[in-house]
């Protein structure tokens, strides 16, 4: 059985990566999987311990940080986040592919472990179209929204690792971009994976 293979999602915040995947998932379920993350947050109203999380202690966090379990980890506001190699593994073993909608900085420690991943930016349209969505939340403040557009031209900086760009203007467009790439992705292959497949030779 051919194994799947990983592809990351990555973008600025307020880009749409979430709502992008999630519409990806809906429309094309059997095009990929996603995997369960580990967090030191509380649970959320709703949310379910491995259906949305694995919910960890800091405590426990750090022993499985050193146990080596982790394919990335990221800090993000007082809460950690961490990808486990075994949730990976299940599904790539298992013949699909895994979408990690995950920080750049994982993305790059991700293509670190797995050189084959696939590494997928999300653009915004314009700058400025990225503020108004911003805005739009009502979450941030003025001074936050500054940093959040400074933060933007860094990680434009920081993102030669990655081979795609997808400009995320229109929902369904951007969504059939990463759809073409994940599906051209899964046509390459080896030529002697070819010929082991076809005359039983390497």
């Amino acid at each position: 059985m051919k194994k799947g293979k990983v592809f990351v999602i990555s973008g600025p915040s307020g880009v749409g990566k979430g709502t992008l995947c999630h519409e990806l998932m809906r429309k094309y379920p059997s095009l990929a999987q996603t995997t369960v993350s580990v967090t030191t947050r509380a649970p959320r109203p709703g949310e379910t311990e491995g259906k949305h999380y694995y919910f960890r202690s800091e405590a426990e966090f750090d022993k499985m940080l050193k146990e080596g379990l982790f394919l990335e980890t990221v800090d993000k506001f007082t809460h950690r986040y961490g990808t486990l190699f075994s949730e990976v593994e299940q599904v790539l073993d298992g013949g699909k592919n895994v979408i990690l909608e995950i920080e750049m900085i994982g993305g790059a420690n991700v293509k670190k472990h797995i050189p084959e991943a696939v590494l997928i930016f999300i653009l915004p349209p314009t700058l400025e179209a990225l503020t108004a969505r911003i805005t739009g939340r009502g979450s941030e403040t003025e001074s936050e929204i500054r940093l959040r557009q400074a933060q933007v031209e860094k990680e434009f900086d920081q993102a030669a690792p990655y081979e795609y760009f997808v400009v995320n203007d229109v929902l369904d467009d951007a969504v059939e971009n990463v759809k073409a790439i994940i599906v051209a992705e899964g046509l390459k292959d080896a030529l002697s994976d070819v010929k082991q497949n076809y005359f039983g030779r390497d």
